[in-house]
């Protein structure tokens, strides 16, 4: 199989969709691995790096469509990126299609089968591909809260730890699942007072009995939710439907329960947000304000540290792209249910019922779209 990796385009996204030693790993099964000139320059990965071991190099992203069976990428394709996907192409990449009903009208009319990282599934009932993304998210969350709680950048004015006399920030964390851990193990790490919500009883166990002296939990009742909202300085958005439309935890009306300046961090954006004020933003301009509340909503958070990142997204997502390469995507499907689980679309018909849910249109199972 020929597997192109073209330069992401969104802006400010510096992470490549392969690695020089997921290209090399690719190779040495007996594939071709095209990669567009500069496309690993934001992670640190010179063109000579892709080269030595053994990709070619290409010039264009219009080459590396053109000739491509599999696309491996990073970040949903953009407008221009779906005008050259084709009938019988295979698109490997995050998606999130559930708020986006642009790309998932493009996606389906191209004609290719595209398969999304985040809804990749492992034995545990976890998502493998975006829990590294969503480790590295979670860590930044705390860090980017910081920044938009500090005056100039038209927060609170509240230091994270404190300092003797004067008490930390309240961080209140919403999920408890990777996202949530890893933002309330940072933010209790700075010193803040932290607390994490969630639904599931045995995952506030979990968290209870291994941190339970680093920070609190709660249920996520909505009345807990805006109390606790009501005090805290900052509030990680951290809920994850897996494919659909993240739920709505606080809306605009709220916001005029917080305190003035508390800063949102809006983890979920890439699903629609789970604040009724987020939009997206970007790393360029990260930060807005809706009735005295700062929000920070970028859409692509994990692009800011990018070479961890694209380290670890590789590191996970190779072994499903062999897989992919080596069997195809029908047989790689059919053989492994969790591949299968990541099939969202393929030959004009959407295949991930949630998405169809979201976004009001019809669904084949993933199931039929083999058999076809």
């Amino acid at each position: 199989m020929k597997i192109g990796c073209p330069t992401e385009i969104k802006p400010q996204e510096f992470r490549v969709g392969l690695t020089p030693n997921a290209a090399q790993e690719a190779i040495a099964h007996g594939h071709e691995v095209i990669v567009q000139a500069g496309a690993g320059v934001g992670a640190g990965f010179e063109d000579a790096d892709y080269t030595a071991a053994g990709a070619t190099i290409i010039d264009t992203a219009e080459e590396i469509f053109a000739t491509a069976d599999m696309i491996v990428k990073v970040k949903e394709p953009q407008a221009g990126e779906r005008k050259m996907l084709r009938e019988g192409q295979l698109l490997f990449t995050y998606l999130h299609l559930a708020p986006d009903p642009d790309q998932t009208h493009d996606l389906l009319a191209s004609g290719c089968t595209a398969i999304a990282y985040e809804t990749v599934t492992d034995r545990n009932g976890g998502l493998p591909l975006l829990a590294p993304m969503s480790e590295v998210a979670g860590r930044l969350a705390p860090q980017v809260g910081a920044w938009t709680l500090q005056k100039a950048n038209g927060g609170r004015g509240v230091l994270m730890g404190g300092v003797p006399g004067v008490g930390p920030a309240k961080v209140m964390v919403i999920g408890g699942g990777v996202v949530g851990t890893h933002a309330a193990r940072i933010a209790a790490g700075m010193g803040a007072d932290v607390t994490v919500l969630d639904r599931s009883l045995p995952r506030m166990r979990y968290l209870d009995d291994i941190y339970g002296g680093t920070f609190k939990t709660a249920y996520a009742s909505a009345g807990n939710t805006i109390e606790l909202a009501r005090e805290a300085d900052m509030i990680i958005g951290a809920v994850l439907i897996p494919g659909a439309a993240a739920p709505k935890l606080i809306s605009r009306a709220q916001l005029s329960e917080l305190k003035p300046g508390a800063a949102l961090v809006d983890v979920a954006i890439d699903q629609g947000g789970c604040f009724e004020t987020s939009k997206a933003t970007t790393h360029q301009d990260p930060v807005y304000e809706v009735d005295g509340i700062m929000h920070y909503c970028v859409a692509n958070m994990p692009g800011a540290v990018a070479r961890t990142s694209t380290i670890a997204l590789g590191n996970a997502t190779m072994p499903f792209m062999l897989a992919l390469a080596d069997k195809g995507w029908k047989q790689a499907c059919a053989d492994d249910p969790h591949i299968k689980a990541g099939l969202n679309v393929h030959a004009g018909k959407l295949t991930y019922a949630a998405v169809g849910e979201a976004l009001g249109l019809d669904s084949i199972t993933a199931d039929q779209a083999i058999a076809s």
